[in-house]
């Protein structure tokens, strides 16, 4: 089997914030690696540095020590701008609260991030519609995004997330505003996804929906616990 190339790798990533005479140390030494075409879910409680690795990892933020790999590419000191062409080719993001604007038609919430790129009307339409064939929608694309149900307004925001062919897909606590079996019909669209190539990594503090992943890091205080943490797999949770 071939061996798969390191796509993301922390090494000795440090982050501190600081608020007045105030300093909180969020991630104490963080070395991790992710393949290209792994399912990782990132998990931890609140309070873990799970969100700040998320932000790092994303491109929202840099670290204050420590050198972050991206395609093998060190861009641990890039700046402002730098980092928000990184967000625009490489990251498709996913967030809880879907970020869909709700008076629009779910294909012109998919077009948004072609149009800020300067797409044409003609190749955003185009991309578009391909795209929510992929999720199974597009039969509606006409229909306001507020007009749709709690999943199929995910999977809107995961088609968006699909639309500039990004490297890695990064889904912050996708389920949370979702009933059990809504987010485990999404999460099942994850493993879909992976299984066509896509790297996710899923920011989660839920083991049940970690357990969709292949491997799963668990931070605790700032520091990783286990890189390859094992999760009991209830497969009723798979199959709903």
């Amino acid at each position: 089997m071939k061996k798969r190339d390191s796509i993301i790798k922390f090494e000795g990533i440090r982050k501190t914030y600081v608020t007045g005479p105030v300093k909180c140390e969020a991630l104490k030494g963080i070395d991790i690696e992710i393949k290209k075409g792994e399912f990782v879910a990132i998990i931890g409680h609140s309070g873990s540095g799970k969100s700040t690795i998320m932000n790092i990892m994303g491109a929202l933020d840099s670290p204050t020590a420590g050198k972050y790999f991206l395609n093998n590419k060190d861009i641990s000191g890039y700046n402002q701008d730098e980092l928000a062409e990184i967000r625009n080719k490489e990251i498709g993001f996913i967030f809880q609260s879907f970020n869909l604007l709700p008076r629009t038609t779910v294909l012109k919430n998919v077009e948004r991030p072609m149009l800020y790129a300067g797409y044409t009307q003609e190749k955003r339409r185009k991309r578009a519609v391909e795209v929510l064939r992929a999720v199974g929608l597009f039969n509606k694309a006409n229909n306001l995004s507020n007009h749709i149900s709690g999943g199929q307004i995910q999977r809107v925001a995961i088609a968006r997330a699909l639309t500039m062919k990004p490297s890695i897909l990064m889904a912050d606590e996708p389920t949370g505003n979702l009933d059990t079996k809504t987010a485990h019909n999404v999460m099942n669209f994850f493993v879909e996804l992976n299984k066509k190539g896509s790297t996710i990594i899923l920011i989660t503090h839920e083991d049940d929906i970690a357990s969709f992943a292949k491997r799963v890091i668990r931070i605790t205080d700032g520091l990783v616990e286990n890189a390859d943490y094992k999760l009991k797999t209830a497969s009723f949770i798979k199959n709903d």
